[in-house]
């Protein structure tokens, strides 16, 4: 019966290079999992930010959720203070939001309330014609280029209700999918890396005061396929690099999972980069340009979302998944006894220095005492005779 395989005990040390160099290579020069308890106290930070911005700020509901009144008319020549103003004279209670929506002849100006019954939304409507006389498409003056929606609370809730059924299945299957693809301990870092995100997504919104509009809720069911895409390839790598770690004690389990996370982190960069640049150019042609409200949103969520979900697939669901694996027997026993043998190897080398013998490496010292190179022991199978030839 066959052991482990002990013939090399040197720890898992590459050669240094320059910063690029071990990017684009992933030699694993980069200690993440080394350094995961950073890692969790920054991930700990930023929920703990999050929670609180969403306790003390709260969110900033649109009117699809919150309800209320949207009044729209054609900007033309009208500034966003002097339709506030208009507006505010009529009834006497000040509108929640005024802004311009669109560039150029297609441009709006976007009135939002609380909730108007008809004599008020019929009063601001003529109110709003006689000061500045809104043209409809074919160029004449016009009450009906003023239109007005009255919007139900109960809507808003409808769509939340479904995201969090949509959100709760999500998650269900995913774990699911990565237990029997992978193991449940991956499944368990890789759904814990998703509520980071989620987390931390809804904290930014909160702080910051962005609107949450169904664009929004969009935009977050999307970061979590992006998130979950990037964690399990990753996991791949990482379950490919430690397949049988167990059987050698060469490295351990954080260290093979450390080089598998080095190989995939140029993919990580290249797959973020690449994903941030079409949110960027919706960011830029849809809101400066077109001024689409509702793609800002999504395209605000989606920028906040990539950036967490690259810091929690690299530097959070792997760190994670290490510190539950070295919980488990096998992989702590395993851990542990190439820490010793490491120790051995090192203090061999000590006393080989001492005896005033030139130092050897532990790899070199390990194949000094190979049984095939004593005296008196037979050689190994295909090695050439040393001795003299009988006559």
């Amino acid at each position: 019966m066959t052991g482990p395989d002990v013939t090399t005990t040197e720890p898992a040390q590459m050669p240094k290079h320059g910063f690029f160099h071990g990017l684009y290579t992933g030699t694993g020069s980069f200690q993440i999992i080394a350094k995961r308890k950073m890692f969790f106290y920054i991930a700990a930070a930023l929920i703990i930010i999050s929670l609180l911005g969403i306790g003390i700020r709260g969110f900033t509901f649109g009117i699809d959720f919150a309800g209320g009144t949207r009044v729209e008319m054609p900007a033309g020549q009208v500034s966003v203070s002097e339709a506030e103003e208009v507006f505010t004279d009529t009834l006497g209670i000040s509108p929640t939001v005024v802004q311009v929506v669109g560039t150029g002849a297609t441009a709006s100006i976007q009135i939002r309330s609380e909730s108007l019954d008809e004599p008020q939304i019929q009063e601001v409507q003529r109110a709003l014609f006689n000061a500045f006389q809104p043209v409809d498409q074919a160029g004449e003056p016009n009450i009906n280029a003023i239109s007005i929606a009255k919007v139900s609370e109960t809507w808003g809730g409808q769509v939340t209700q479904k995201a969090v059924l949509a959100l709760v299945v999500f998650l269900v299957l995913v774990c699911v999918y990565i237990s029997l693809r992978f193991e449940w301990h991956m499944a368990l870092a890789a759904i814990a890396a998703v509520i980071l995100d989620l987390t931390v997504t809804a904290g930014v919104y909160a702080l910051v005061g962005f609107e949450v509009s169904p664009a929004t809720i969009i935009g977050l069911l999307t970061i979590l396929g992006y998130s979950l895409y990037d964690t399990v390839v990753v996991f791949d790598k990482v379950q490919e690099n430690t397949t049988g770690v167990t059987h050698t004690l060469r490295r351990t389990y954080a260290e093979q999972a450390n080089l598998g996370v080095n190989q995939t982190l140029m993919r990580s960069f290249n797959t973020s980069l690449i994903s941030v640049l079409p949110i960027a150019s919706l960011m830029i042609v849809a809101v400066w340009m077109l001024g689409v409200g509702t793609l800002k949103d999504l395209a605000l969520v989606q920028l906040v979302g990539i950036a967490i979900g690259t810091y929690s697939s690299i530097f959070f669901a792997t760190p994670l998944l290490v510190a539950i694996k070295e919980r488990t027997e096998a992989i702590a026993t395993h851990t542990q006894n190439v820490l010793d043998r490491r120790e051995v190897a090192t203090a061999s080398v000590g006393v080989t220095t001492a005896a005033g013998v030139a130092a050897a490496s532990p790899a070199e010292s390990e194949r000094r005492v190979v049984p095939s190179q004593r005296r008196g022991t037979a050689p190994s199978p295909g090695a050439r005779p040393t001795g003299k030839r009988r006559r």
